[in-house]
C-alpha cells in the first residue's frame, strides 16, 4: 500500500520537475529568458528537459605530476632516440664489414698471383693450396660477414 502511495505521489510531483522558461521581447527589443510568465506581454513558453548528470570527470592533475609525466615522456623519446641512432650506427658498421670481406675475396677469386710476408719480412708467393685455404677462408668470413639478422 505504501508503494502505492508513493508512486502516486512521485507521479504527480513529476511534472513540476520540468523547468518552465518563458521568451519574450522587452520593451527596449531585446530577447529576454525568464522562468516567470511576464505581465501584459506576449511571451512564448519553452519546455526545457534536464539533462541526466554529467560523469564526473577524472580529477586535474596537478602541476608536480604533469611534469613527472612531461618529463617521463621526454626521457622515453631520448631513450627511443639514443636506440634508434645505435641501430643505425650498427647497420652501417656491419655493411662496412661487409663490404670489406667482399672485397677480400675477391681478391682470391681475381685468379692472379698473389705474395705473403715471411716472418723476417720477404715477400713471397702463395702456394695454390694456400690461395685455396684462404680463399675459403675469405668466403666464410664473407658470409658471416655479410648475414642478415
Amino acid at each position: 500500500m505504501k508503494r502505492i502511495i508513493v508512486a502516486a505521489i512521485v507521479l504527480t510531483l513529476s511534472p513540476l520537475a520540468m523547468a518552465q522558461l518563458y521568451k519574450y521581447v522587452d520593451k527596449d527589443g531585446k530577447t529576454v529568458y525568464s522562468d516567470t510568465p511576464p505581465a501584459n506581454v506576449d511571451s512564448k513558453q519553452i519546455k526545457v528537459q534536464t539533462a541526466p548528470p554529467a560523469p564526473s570527470a577524472a580529477p586535474a592533475k596537478s602541476a608536480l605530476e604533469q611534469d613527472k609525466e612531461l618529463e617521463k615522456a621526454r626521457k622515453k623519446g631520448r631513450e627511443d632516440a639514443k636506440k634508434t641512432e645505435d641501430k643505425e650506427a650498427n647497420a652501417q658498421a656491419q655493411e662496412e664489414r661487409c663490404a670489406g670481406a667482399r672485397n677480400n675475396y675477391a681478391i682470391y677469386l681475381e685468379g692472379t698471383r698473389l705474395m705473403k710476408r715471411t716472418p723476417s719480412g720477404e715477400r713471397v708467393f702463395m702456394e695454390e693450396a694456400e690461395i685455396a685455404t684462404e680463399k675459403e677462408k675469405a668466403r666464410v668470413e664473407m658470409e658471416k660477414a655479410c648475414k642478415k639478422g
